[in-house]
């Protein structure tokens, strides 16, 4: 998932990295500005990254919902699915760091443990699998390239190179106003990028708002810069998974609209205001069932 190829390697080292060099963040937009407007929260209240960057509902009524009338939306296939992924990629890049074996199937029955889940939405597990199966191969292909050129090097300093990755890092965004602790998907500590994944067909512009929240909140945190994010879309076509990565340049004006949405929504929730039902909602929407009814 958070390996680059070989053209993608090309593309960060000679376009993305040397655009920030050449057009640095404004200071102001940095994390670590998080006391100073525009980086300061204008309300009391603290919501979930999620909510800031989805941009699933036109009017933020799910912000509304979640957040004033704490509604909880229907899981559906996509949503189950979505979790499902994730977990398996956390699972296997954390095991495979530390040298541990585990088994796809007594891990999804442990993992999955609610049976309504499981019946009603059986593709889950196929797919799941593929993910974990690619995963696992791409880590021991990697370690292993590592090893062949280091023969001097202990497994642990090849692993901490093949495998630079910070998985699913609990980190505090308290100081931009988010609530609780987060979980970046992955922070590649050698060469600075945050990843987001999306299970998704569709490739949408705000879903590097994710990638852009998290930078930013790693900046505030541990005050170092983060310049470069990327969407790992996950898609299936059949039986085949596809794994599409966009890279790009965290620059001032995905910061600017991140801290857009964050006021917005965060205006709507310290004042409970219900901004309506739109005109039209997203097919797969969590909260279809429960804003319509």
């Amino acid at each position: 998932m958070f390996f680059l190829s070989e053209v993608e390697y090309k593309l960060l080292i000679n376009k993305i990295l040397p655009l920030a060099r050449e057009n640095p963040v404004d200071q102001s937009l940095r994390g670590w500005s998080w006391h100073v407007p525009p980086l300061k929260p204008d309300y009391n209240v603290r919501i979930p990254m999620f909510l800031v960057c989805s941009k699933y509902c036109p009017t933020a009524r799910d912000a509304y919902l979640y957040m004033v009338e704490e509604k909880r939306g229907i899981v559906n296939e996509k949503m189950a699915l979505g979790s499902a992924i994730h977990a398996a990629v956390r699972t296997v890049i954390r095991n495979f760091i530390r040298g541990k074996k585990l088994n796809f199937e007594s891990w999804y029955e442990e993992t999955l443990k609610a049976k309504d889940v499981k019946r009603r939405f059986e593709r889950v597990k196929s797919l799941t699998r593929f993910v974990w199966e690619y995963v696992e191969a791409m880590c021991k292909s990697k370690f292993m390239e590592a090893m062949s050129r280091q023969p001097y090097a202990s497994e642990d300093s090849v692993m901490a190179t093949a495998l630079p990755f910070l998985v699913n890092h609990r980190i505090s965004g308290e100081l931009l106003g988010l609530s609780g602790l987060l979980a970046v998907d992955c922070y590649d500590y050698l060469r600075n990028i945050v990843f987001d994944v999306k299970v998704s067909d569709e490739e949408y512009e705000w879903y590097r708002l994710f990638p852009t929240g998290y930078a930013l909140v790693f900046e505030s945190v541990y005050e170092v810069p983060v310049d470069v994010g990327c969407v790992v879309y996950v898609k299936f076509h059949g039986d085949r998974l596809v794994v599409k990565r966009d890279m790009f340049y965290i620059d001032d004006d995905l910061r600017s609209w991140w801290i857009e949405e964050r006021d917005e929504k965060a205006r709507l929730v310290a004042m409970k205001m219900d901004p309506g039902i739109p005109k039209e909602c997203f097919k797969d929407c969590m909260y279809l069932g429960v804003c319509r009814s």
